[in-house]
């Protein structure tokens, strides 16, 4: 690596990719800071090297289960979160200069779609605009169009699945992520680096009950039936099956925390249908309010770049 250079520094380095190696940090693995700002994780690895290359150091240490921030390191994530603090202050004055953005939003979506995306999204938005009252619906994927189409929510967030009833809505895509086989640590398949559905299909199958109807095509596209062992709402309730070892199961990556890999394996399920795209819903015909067209530019407000898979160490 090169020496340290200030003003190579400042000239070369965006605020992303400050925020990137922050997220990194927090996340303690590269691969989930990549979901985390909705980029490949391959362009993730890139900029945290340039980062690295301009800085003139390492800045993380990489080992079999993630990431950890070298002394140098530890000395720039500190100085980044003083910046990013100067600009949310930056932020707050200026905005006492404007009226702001006021009113109510309702924002409909799902459990696996608000923990691991919406809700920092929602927490930066509050701050953004602190006259506007939000509240959130927490309901069923297949649930959320027509909560929108009927004018329960103003925005709905969910994941495409077969048999959606999108009757009333526009939609615009937001993120993608994947769809991967969790087995318990000790299973065959564990070793694997890739495995299909028709692997899955023979073993005791935990199915999240919005998946169904993708499992269901799946098995008839290879002339087959899907029974599941067990069927269940909650991605978590299914995660704690799997490590009890009663089965596999198959789940959005971004679920899959550094300490759940500690008891279970997640294999890239090679499979077309394994991204899992992600649409914002609004009513059809109906104008959203300022408050939700603001709310939907920060949600699409992120590098849009072709996802890969991400990689778990």
């Amino acid at each position: 690596m090169g020496t340290f250079n200030r003003l190579h520094l400042i000239r070369q380095v965006d605020l992303f990719t400050l925020r990137l190696f922050l997220s990194a940090i927090e996340e303690q693995q590269i691969g989930r800071a990549a979901i985390r700002e909705n980029i490949a994780a391959s362009t993730a690895t890139k900029r945290i090297q340039i980062l690295e290359e301009i800085a003139g150091i390492q800045l993380l240490e990489r080992g079999p289960k993630g990431v950890v921030p070298t002394p140098a390191g530890a000395v720039l994530a500190r100085c980044a979160r003083q910046i990013f603090d100067s600009l949310e202050d930056m932020r707050s004055e200026i905005a006492s200069f404007t009226d702001g953005v006021r009113g109510d939003l309702a924002i409909a979506s799902a459990r696996t779609i608000f923990v691991p995306f919406l809700a920092r999204e929602l927490g930066d938005f509050s701050r953004e605009y602190p006259d506007v009252d939000l509240s959130v619906h927490d309901i069923e994927n297949a649930d959320i169009p027509q909560h929108v189409a009927h004018g329960e929510a103003d925005i709905g967030v969910f994941a495409v699945t077969r048999d959606l009833d999108l009757d009333g809505v526009d939609v615009t895509p937001y993120r993608e992520d994947r769809l991967v086989a969790l087995v318990p640590r000790n299973h065959l398949l564990s070793e694997r680096s890739t495995v299909t559905f028709e692997d899955l299909l023979p073993e005791n199958m935990i199915a999240v009950a919005s998946l169904l109807p993708d499992f269901h095509a799946a098995a008839r596209g290879i002339g087959q039936t899907f029974e599941p062992g067990f069927t269940v709402r909650s991605a978590g309730v299914a995660m704690s099956l799997v490590r009890a070892g009663l089965g596999v199961s198959v789940q959005p990556e971004c679920l899959v925390t550094r300490e759940a890999l500690n008891s279970v394996a997640a294999v890239e399920l090679a499979e077309p249908w394994a991204v899992r795209k992600i649409d914002i819903a609004v009513a059809h015909g109906r104008t959203p309010s300022p408050a939700a067209r603001e709310l939907i530019r920060q949600l699409l407000d992120r590098p849009r770049e072709d996802y890969q898979p991400m990689s778990y160490f």
